[in-house]
């Protein structure tokens, strides 16, 4: 953390949701994604951030919808910088409590943000204020009683997807790219390996791969390995292991990436979710 930056994080042990307040100033973090749904809100200042192929602006008032595997950044573009609260909300927790809430939802679908930016009345109190009880370490009953609340705001800004395990608008060599580093994250996978696949030089895959999904091959591979990465340190393993698991050079390589996509170290990270002292 710099004088201009801070995070204070913590980690739900019932739930697994992640709470992070933070303070920003110039760019905060490069694009990425998470495999959790983001629900936030902007305290202070501007927060700035390409999502879903728009530049968002984010101010106090509003709440910001993120779903996981969408690709964002942060840039605050006024003197003073920005501050938020988000809660980093389970996949598998919120469908399960969502399908308790919506007993018709047909099983081949899942919950998706109709908006990425939202000013709907009563939304804002109920992220803050679960927000507040699982930063203040509440009593369970309280604890639920908020997440309830806010479930019950969030259903007007949700809308139920079909579930599919291959977009048939993405061309096959991209699928078949993706799905060998989900397959593979922790080895050192070349273009040319990814290109095999396909059957197609390596210049063909890494434009058909970024017009699918985003981001380079190698961009996505670092992307895996910091959302493993973090579900690792959550549950107390060192960062010099998790960097020699997931195949990055050495703890300083993680540390670099980890920095520029979450604006913390793996070691920050690891103590404020595990209670454990740093490594």
């Amino acid at each position: 953390m710099t004088a201009r930056h801070w995070i204070d994080l913590r980690q739900d042990a019932e739930t697994g949701i992640e709470t992070i307040r933070a303070h920003f100033e110039g760019h905060a973090y490069d694009p990425h994604w998470h495999d959790s749904y983001l629900v936030g809100f902007t305290e202070q200042g501007v927060q700035q951030f390409r999502c879903r192929h728009r530049l968002h602006q984010s101010t106090p008032g509003q709440v910001f919808l993120v779903e996981p595997g969408e690709i964002h950044d942060g840039d605050a573009p006024a003197p003073g910088g920005f501050t938020y609260s988000m809660l980093y909300l389970d996949p598998h927790w919120l469908e399960r409590e969502l399908r308790a809430l919506f007993e018709q939802a047909p099983a081949t679908c899942q919950p998706g943000f109709a908006t990425t930016l939202s000013r709907a009345p009563g939304l804002l109190p109920a992220v803050a204020g679960a927000f507040a009880v699982l930063q203040a370490d509440e009593l369970r009953i309280v604890r639920q009683t908020a997440l309830d609340t806010l479930l019950a705001a969030l259903t007007a800004h949700l809308q139920w997807r079909t579930r599919s395990e291959a977009d048939p608008r993405l061309p096959q060599v991209a699928l078949r790219a993706r799905d060998y580093l989900h397959a593979h994250l922790d080895q050192d996978i070349g273009l040319d390996d990814l290109a095999r696949l396909g059957g197609v030089d390596r210049f063909r895959l890494s434009r058909a791969f970024k017009a699918a999904f985003g981001l380079a091959p190698h961009a996505y591979l670092i992307q895996l390995r910091l959302a493993r990465a973090r579900h690792l340190l959550a549950r107390g393993e060192a960062p010099a292991d998790v960097a020699m698991r997931l195949g990055f050079a050495d703890q300083s390589h993680l540390g670099r990436w980890f920095r520029r996509a979450y604006g913390l170290t793996p070691g920050h990270y690891r103590r404020r979710c595990s209670n454990l002292p740093d490594a």
